[in-house]
């Protein structure tokens, strides 16, 4: 695989985490508007700010960790992080693997049933033929998609926040002149982060040019900084009716309401979905990656490059058909999952996981990860 400009190498990394992170509740509002605006929207900055401070964190140790063990998917890098426990990290990546598919196919469904009256199931059919199609073109297509429609996002949400603050801008202003700061924005900033630790470790494949230490620490502080970068202008928009907001199962949907501009919200719409496929085809890759560096080390495929070399475009014998039933398999799981509500999905199936993630993820990185890092590291 051709190695990558150096500004390529800073940025891919934070904006495939991006990509992957966003999902349904996120880029619906849900969970911006759960964890960060009932804080009140300057509490909201400031626990967004905790956000990408956890996340950078962890990046930028798990980053180095990748780069010393060169270990580009996260079989690899549980087993040497955790050693024979390191299956129990599957079982926390298996769950948030169909609780995420559950809420993306959810927000597929509605938002199509939405804007054009079809069936919930055109929804979940279009997301998995993009699945699909995306997870079969290969690593290098899976990185410029999601870097590509990252940018488009940006420019999107700076365009939506600019419609709501030309409309609402005394609101917006006015809210944040109150300056109401919430208790426990803090916890709630790290919790929110907490709960997704494990689109760190979903994004291993795009570190394999990293050269030394201080581009994997750079890397890692970018990317807490992209994942959370979103979430600026959706918090600042709920600031036109931040009750309002707060009270809808969709909060964006609410803004919409009041801003009244169609177009724009079909554009955003347009963007989101493809944010759908990108956050269900990430977590799909990088299932699939474990899963075949776990055979290449079990000699049951025979690789075409060192296994330590990572997941690569067509690096083994790994057969065609394996990725297209491996997403059509799972994606159905995330179809039944999809049965409980937005609101649902994030309060139980989050909570149920987050303390996993920590336990076998973060805790031992930031501990006996730095460790492994100080001791084998150059």
């Amino acid at each position: 695989m051709k190695r990558r400009r150096k500004w390529t190498r800073y940025l891919t990394p934070g904006l495939v985490f991006q990509s992957v992170l966003i999902g349904g509740g996120y880029g619906t509002g849900a969970e911006i508007a759960r964890y960060f605006g009932c804080h009140g929207l300057m509490g909201g900055l400031l626990a967004l700010g905790a956000a990408a401070a956890g996340w950078a964190a962890l990046c930028a140790v798990t980053f180095e960790f990748v780069r010393v063990f060169r270990t580009y998917d996260y079989g690899s890098m549980m087993k040497r992080l955790l050693g024979r426990a390191g299956f129990l990290y599957d079982l926390c990546f298996n769950a948030m693997l169909l609780l995420v598919l559950g809420v993306v196919n959810a927000t597929a469904a509605a938002m199509i049933r939405a804007l054009t009256g079809l069936p919930s199931w055109v929804g979940v059919g279009l997301l998995s033929l993009g699945v699909v199609l995306l997870v079969l073109n290969g690593t290098e297509a899976i990185e410029k998609a999601l870097s590509l429609w990252a940018y488009v996002l940006y420019a999107v949400f700076l365009l939506f926040f600019a419609a709501v603050f030309l409309r609402f801008g005394d609101a917006v202003t006015a809210e944040l002149r109150r300056a109401e700061i919430g208790s426990g924005w803090f916890l709630s900033g790290l919790r929110y982060a907490s709960y997704n630790l494990i689109c760190v470790s979903m994004i291993l494949y795009t570190l394999r040019d990293l050269q030394n230490r201080r581009e994997a620490v750079a890397c890692g502080v970018l990317a807490g900084i992209l994942g959370a970068a979103p979430a600026l202008p959706l918090l600042l928009a709920m600031g036109c009716d931040l009750p309002a907001v707060l009270a809808s199962e969709t909060p964006v949907t609410a803004i919409f309401e009041r801003l009244d501009m169609p177009w724009l919200y079909v554009l955003f719409e347009i963007v989101l979905f493809g944010t759908l496929v990108e956050t269900a085809a990430g977590f799909i890759k990088a299932l699939e990656d474990r899963v075949e560096q776990s055979l290449l080390r079990s000699r049951f495929l025979r690789p075409n490059r060192p296994v330590s070399s990572g997941p690569a475009s067509s690096g083994s014998s790994w057969p065609w058909l394996a990725r297209p039933l491996i997403t059509g398999a799972v994606t159905a799981l995330g179809v039944c999952v999809s049965t409980f509500g937005l609101t649902d999905l994030i309060d139980k199936g989050y909570g149920a996981i987050c303390y996993g993630a920590l336990l076998l993820f973060a805790l031992p990185m930031l501990t006996a990860g730095v460790r492994m890092i100080r001791r084998n590291g150059a």
